[in-house]
């Protein structure tokens, strides 16, 4: 599975492990590790006090008590000092060892706080990329699902300069639903854009509509059918050819499961939803032209009253292909975030 960005109370998601940002001496007495030391009830104060001192990136594991979870891990992540203390390789193997203990342990799903990014004073954004940096890397061979649990929006801070891009280009090119008279391709569209008058435009767009339905069967059935491009599997199995790329490279570069990808590559007709098709478009690197031929072998199209469609488009455009970014960006924006999309 992929990892999913939620925002949420870590102590209210049920997961199989959730882990526990704490110390050396498991206090629970700073802000997550203090949560959860009081849902989980005495019981886990009185193990955490037997156990040994927990070194600086370890990882050491505990029952879940009256948590919604089978385990708890406890994992003591570096303080910042600058980057100049091994930090970042601390935090890494914080993430690492959480992974591979719930693993061990069974476990099908997890969940993950920013470690270190409360009172240890680690910037949450660096936090955040870290984590799905080793978060992926683990994904690679392994079957697990993930989830980093985001309590505020800080937690994606997009620069000023890149949000003030991302304003104008969406000012230019987002059309609201509720400012669509008729489609936005239409005459009446343009006319109420251009302040026309209404009634005599819609004579245009009549008389448009019976030049364009008195040519549309000049075509035999069998002349259309052949004149079909590849459908959306085979457009998008050529592209991952042409880039050089492996399946899994490619779906885990899009951040979508092994198991949702296979339903492109088993089932026949198979359409996956729109943003698993976009984060694939951000995967291969495509541009705006060939994403909108890969979305049109499945029926789809970029469209500019849609918001989370004209934000991937300008990064596209731009040709800036990084999810996480992109991500963030659609979480600033109030809009669903790519690639960790339940088909």
């Amino acid at each position: 599975m992929p990892y999913q960005i939620i925002r949420n109370d870590i102590v209210k998601v049920e997961a199989d492990a959730i882990v526990n940002p704490t110390d050396a001496l498991y206090s629970g007495t700073g802000g997550v590790d203090a949560r959860i030391h009081f849902y989980a009830g005495e019981e886990l104060r009185k193990v955490c006090d037997r156990l040994p001192l927990l070194g600086i990136g370890d990882v050491a594991v505990t029952d879940g008590y009256q948590l919604p979870c089978k385990y708890i891990i406890h994992t003591f992540g570096p303080i910042w000092h600058g980057g100049e203390e091994n930090e970042r390789e601390n935090l890494i193997s914080c993430y690492r060892k959480s992974l591979c203990a719930a693993e061990e342990r069974g476990c099908a799903s997890i969940a993950f706080p920013l470690i270190s990014s409360g009172t240890f004073g680690f910037p949450k954004r660096l936090v955040l990329r870290i984590a799905l940096e080793a978060i992926t890397d683990y994904l690679m061979d392994h079957d697990m699902t993930v989830y980093i649990i985001v309590y505020d929006r800080e937690s994606f801070e997009i620069s000023k300069r890149l949000q003030t891009d991302i304003d104008a280009f969406v000012d230019e090119h987002y059309i609201a639903r509720d400012e669509l008279l008729f489609d936005p391709y239409s005459y009446i569209y343009h006319a109420e854009k251009r302040k026309e008058d209404p009634s005599s435009v819609k004579e245009q767009a009549r008389n448009s509509s019976v030049k364009a339905d008195s040519g549309k069967n000049t075509k035999s059935l069998s002349a259309m059918l052949s004149e079909m491009g590849d459908g959306f599997a085979a457009s998008l199995f050529h592209l991952i050819d042409e880039r050089g790329m492996t399946d899994a490279e490619c779906y885990h570069r899009a951040n979508i499961s092994r198991q949702n990808f296979s339903k492109i590559r088993t089932i026949p007709g198979y359409l996956p939803k729109k943003p698993t098709i976009l984060a694939l478009a951000v995967a291969l690197k495509l541009s705006v032209d060939e994403t909108n031929d890969l979305l049109r072998s499945a029926g789809m199209a970029l469209s500019n009253s849609n918001k989370q469609d004209v934000i991937v488009e300008y990064f596209l455009s731009v040709k800036k292909y990084d999810l996480m970014e992109i991500n963030e960006a659609l979480y600033k924006n109030d809009q669903p975030c790519l690639g960790n999309v339940l088909e």
